[in-house]
Order: C-alpha cells, then sequence, then structure tokens
C-alpha cells in the first residue's frame, strides 16, 4: 500500500520527532562513550537502538513511552557493561576483543591474517594511507578492536611503555 491515512503519518512524524530527541537526551546523558568508535558490542547495541527506533516509528503496537525505555536500556547495558570493563579486567576480556599484531618489523604474520580474515591488500592500503611506500618501512601494523588499522613507524628505543603492550602477538 502507498498510503494508509494521515494520522498514521501524523504519527510517524510526532513519534519519530519525539524518538530523536529523547535518544539525543539519553545519548548526553549516558556520556561520549555511547558515541565513540565502534568495537563489535558498541555496534550491537547501535543496531539495537536502530531497530528499536524503527519499530517506534512504523509499529501500531509500540508505544512511544515503550521506546524511550527501551533505548534507556540498551544504553544502560552499554553503560554498565564499560563500566564494570573498567573494574574488572575479566569483563573487559569477554566484552571487547584486543588489537592484534598483523605485521612486524616489515614481515607480514599470515596466520595473524587468516585467524582475523585480513588480506595483505588491506595492510598495503593502510600503509598507504600513513605515508609508507615500503612494508619494510613499517614497525608494524595492528587490527584495532574497532576494526580500523594503526600503522606504527618505529617501535622507539627499548625502555618506557610500549603502546603495543596490550596488542596479541606482540611480545
Amino acid at each position: 500500500m502507498f498510503f494508509n491515512s494521515w494520522p498514521m503519518l501524523g504519527k510517524t512524524v510526532v513519534v519519530g520527532v519525539l524518538c530523536y530527541g529523547g535518544l539525543l537526551v539519553l545519548l548526553r546523558w549516558f556520556g561520549n562513550r555511547s558515541l565513540s568508535k565502534w568495537n563489535a558490542f558498541d555496534w550491537a547495541i547501535s543496531v539495537a537502538i536502530g531497530s528499536t527506533l524503527a519499530n517506534c516509528l512504523l509499529s501500531k503496537d509500540v508505544s512511544l513511552l515503550q521506546g524511550l525505555v527501551a533505548f534507556a536500556v540498551l544504553l544502560g547495558m552499554q553503560f554498565t557493561v564499560t563500566w564494570l570493563s573498567m573494574r574488572f579486567p575479566f569483563i573487559a576480556r569477554i566484552a571487547k576483543s584486543k588489537p592484534v599484531l598483523l605485521l612486524r618489523d616489515g614481515r607480514v604474520l599470515h596466520d595473524a591474517m587468516h585467524r582475523e580474515r585480513v588480506v595483505e591488500n588491506e595492510i598495503y592500503s593502510a600503509l598507504r594511507s600513513a605515508g609508507l611506500a615500503k612494508v619494510e618501512d613499517a614497525a608494524a601494523v595492528v587490527l584495532e578492536t574497532d576494526g580500523s588499522f594503526t600503522v606504527v613507524k618505529e617501535l622507539g628505543e627499548r625502555g618506557g611503555t610500549s603502546t603495543l603492550q596490550d596488542v596479541r602477538g606482540f611480545e
């Protein structure tokens, strides 16, 4: 059907505006972490929020208040998991993956690439984006928890705290 009724269109507009406003308020209330780069957990929450918003807008059976409560529950769960992850390392290990080393000292680590389902062309692209013309000029390429690649140009001298200390495959 192309058109149901004017009242249904009006409901969609009013509920859409109110849901959007409520979602913005909730996102601000739960903090910037709700909007940060995504790991798998954040992505799942974002998809669930999108689905909830669609249900609020298009379903006759979902009230505005139910939609707002669903947003609050999803964002509350995200907040709770990240809060617990900061305090309990085992929760962080369950909720979030670790970054993975894919290249070290100019050598591609094929086993790690296969485990993470990364192809060499993606590593080359990351190296080019970092301004490197040769693979051998890279000290490391890391697959981050949000799916992005980080290129480390130099490992530096021994001593101090390495930024690669939490990367799987870097010892």
